[in-house]
């Protein structure tokens, strides 16, 4: 995660560079539905390639807006949620929705 010294003084600009990418609006839309699983989420997002969708999760995981919970299951089970923090872009995500 960023501390608030690397972030742009903006908050326009740092809601752009934090969700600002095709891919991470996306993950974010279907992540506002339901927790999802890698290749649901691959399945999903039509064009998508495996190392973007996993450098946006692992971005967007950095960024503290989603949680990867990993379940001890054979075969390993891993799901992405949005945590707190990510609940709170759903009325950003909703205003453009709406726009």
């Amino acid at each position: 995660m960023l501390t608030k010294e690397e972030l742009p003084e903006c908050a326009v600009a740092t809601t752009v560079q934090i969700i600002g990418s095709k891919w991470k609006l996306l993950i974010l839309r279907n992540l506002l539905q339901r927790p999802w699983r890698f290749n649901e989420l691959r399945k999903d997002l039509e064009g998508i390639s495996q190392k973007v969708l996993t450098d946006s999760l692992r971005s967007m995981e950095a960024d503290g807006i989603i949680s990867r919970t990993v379940y001890a299951e054979v075969p390993p089970r891993v799901e992405y949620a949005l945590n707190d923090l990510g609940e709170t872009l759903r009325p950003v995500m909703k205003a453009m929705e709406d726009w």
